[in-house]
């Protein structure tokens, strides 16, 4: 049978990082199959890890939803946070959201179950295109759409190089492979532009197209394939953590 590091086991579980889940271990929090292990154990899918005695062994298949966020909605999984994302979807299983989107954005947001896939879809250096649908408070000109696409200094950095164009005098459509911290309303700010309404509509292969608000679909079986053949060669969880 097929073992795995103690750490990763835990990572793969959605509870925590690898590396946070060697600190849970060094502290003795972490028990498989009762008894406390020491960092380095390998574990299969028979043994059962529990966290401050909470059993954490994942027994359900990979989950991989596509979900339509509302705005409004917090891509967070703390549940004592009013509007958070865990308690809108209700889903059946433990999830948790693949990065974020801003709680005044709408649009697409993976969740599944599957804590291994997260940082290889998160790493920026792997490409991972974002496309966004965005309307300003004012008329796009051609220097706001050209100073867009070549990058704008946020956050002590340059951003990357992406694609702009104008879709009408106040909505324009923009694909990103970086995932700053509010990069779009931060560009847009330093230009002299208020973000009124911002949209993710596509990750990936992936696009919110048929998906209503506030509604999920799992992925086709197409879909998943091609995004584990595109990450396939992306740095491994506990390098990203």
């Amino acid at each position: 049978m097929e073992t795995k590091r103690l750490n990763k086991a835990i990572s793969e579980t959605g509870y925590c990082s690898r590396r946070a889940a060697d600190k849970l271990i060094e502290e003795g929090k972490v028990k498989v199959n009762g008894k406390i292990p020491e960092l380095g154990t390998k574990v299969t899918a028979n043994d059962t890890i529990s966290v401050n005695g909470t059993v954490i062994t994942k027994e359900v298949e990979n989950i991989y939803l596509a979900f339509h966020k509302p705005v409004g909605i917090t891509c967070t999984t703390e549940r004592h946070v009013k509007g958070n994302i865990i308690d809108y979807i209700n889903y059946p299983e433990r999830i948790f959201p693949i990065g974020r989107l801003d709680k005044p954005s709408e649009g697409l947001i993976f969740m599944t179950n599957d804590g291994d896939i997260v940082n290889k879809i998160l790493r920026s250096k792997n490409s991972h295109e974002k496309e966004y649908i965005v309307t300003v408070n004012r008329k796009i000109t051609p220097d706001f759409i050209q100073r867009m696409g070549n990058g704008i200094p946020i956050l002590e950095t340059v951003t990357d190089k992406c694609k702009v164009s104008k879709i009408n005098d106040t909505t324009f459509n923009i694909v990103l492979k970086q995932g700053l911290n509010r990069q779009i309303r931060r560009m847009c700010d330093y230009l002299g532009y208020e973000v009124k309404t911002l949209k993710r509509v596509r990750i990936m292969n992936i696009s919110l197209k048929g998906i209503k608000k506030g509604e999920y679909r799992s992925f086709s079986a197409e879909e998943l394939q091609e995004i584990q053949h595109s990450i396939a060669h992306s740095s491994k969880t506990e390098e990203a953590s």
